[in-house]
């Protein structure tokens, strides 16, 4: 491992060192630019590092180590490049290659070697594991760049690697966890090395007579309507979308699709979908790491309903409802929040920067507040 107080110039720096480096100080990405120090992210905070400031020879030769010739020249031509690769006892890495005023730069995210349940991740719900116990339908995590979706997914094929003796496919881009079989056959394909393309992939998967599908990320109209005939074939289909709550989840899947083709949708989405759980990481109130909060839409006969009229509007009141019941697992983000902070997970403040809706968590609160001073 690298060692700040012995390099004294750049060109002494290597990936794998500063790897190895970001992994003991427990961070999760590293960033190599043109012009300053490496950086790290740890618990979703930007630190500099010791080491000396980047020239555009080191920052280039850093970004281009665990490069091919043939990525390079990729590289060279499309002016972007993703990879994967692992750096062995210590991390997985998923490395994105841009360019930033006509310079190459970096940005490496650090995952885990060994898939982590559920548990350890601090996904507690019955509800997700029930998901997974699906025989076939759509289930979505969403959230953000960086919140952990990926981390939950594979907690989630994880759950299902250790209990269904199932084929998994899953379509990645690129290959983040590395999963062992189990009780499961996991196939792992990489966009661009096993495969062309998501759509290509996605044309070929029934061929390839998989129980459970994961694709990791819905980017366009053609792979969500895959997605939606794979779960309407009796497959069970995970995917993600950068979005923060079911109902934007919803609404923007529903925008994808031409106005006449709307109505059909909510239809197949009110018999497909089995749940939709939107997160976000939030800094701990002992300043240790993070604590996952989510939302969590199970599609219950109410919400089914709702699905098939089109009333994403109204979905948010019926998960707080569900909530309040503590009906099928369900919860709205703020109903996480409130709980994390009366746990002493989290702080007030950070409930507040993290609170789908502002007003009602500040209501929130200061009832908390007010019923805790009366006892």
């Amino acid at each position: 491992m690298l060692d700040p107080t012995t390099v004294h110039r750049a060109s002494e720096l290597t990936l794998d060192g500063l790897i190895e480096y970001a992994a003991s100080q427990n961070a999760s990405d590293i960033f190599l630019k043109v012009g300053g120090p490496p950086g790290l992210r740890v618990s979703g905070r930007i630190v500099k590092t010791p080491f000396p400031a980047l020239g555009p020879i080191d920052s280039e030769r850093l970004a281009y180590e665990h490069l091919d010739a043939r990525q390079r020249t990729e590289f060279e031509r499309e002016l972007e490049m993703n990879l994967s690769f692992t750096v062995p006892n210590v991390a997985r890495i998923r490395q994105n290659i841009y360019r930033e005023r006509g310079l190459v730069a970096t940005t490496c995210r650090l995952i885990s070697l060994r898939v982590r349940s559920l548990a350890e991740i601090g996904v507690h719900s019955e509800a997700i594991k029930t998901m997974t116990h699906a025989s076939h339908g759509l289930v979505l995590v969403t959230g953000p760049t960086g919140s952990g979706k990926t981390t939950t997914l594979a907690g989630m094929i994880d759950h299902i690697n250790k209990e269904r003796p199932v084929n998994i496919i899953t379509q990645e881009d690129p290959i983040e966890y590395v999963y062992t079989d189990k009780q499961a056959i996991i196939s792992q394909r990489e966009i661009g090395i096993d495969t062309k393309s998501f759509g290509e992939a996605l044309r070929q998967v029934l061929r390839q007579t998989p129980d459970v599908i994961l694709i990791g990320e819905m980017r366009d109209l053609e792979t969500l309507n895959v997605a939606l005939q794979a779960a309407e074939t009796g497959h069970l289909v995970f995917g993600t979308l950068h979005t923060s709550s079911a109902a934007e989840t919803l609404d923007r899947i529903s925008n994808m699709f031409a106005p006449h083709e709307r109505p059909m949708l909510w239809l197949r989405l009110s018999t497909t979908l089995r749940g939709v759980v939107s997160q976000k990481l939030v800094p701990r109130a002992d300043g240790e790491g993070r604590v996952v909060a989510q939302e969590i839409m199970v599609v219950t006969p109410t919400i089914s309903k709702l699905l098939e009229e089109g009333k994403s509007g109204e979905l948010y009141t019926a998960i707080r409802q569900g909530g309040q019941e503590e009906y099928w697992g369900m919860q709205t983000m703020n109903q996480c929040l409130e709980k994390l902070v009366a746990d002493g997970l989290i702080s007030e403040d950070e409930a507040l920067a993290k609170a789908g809706n502002l007003t009602e968590m500040k209501q929130s609160l200061r009832r908390s507040l007010n019923l805790r001073r009366a006892a």
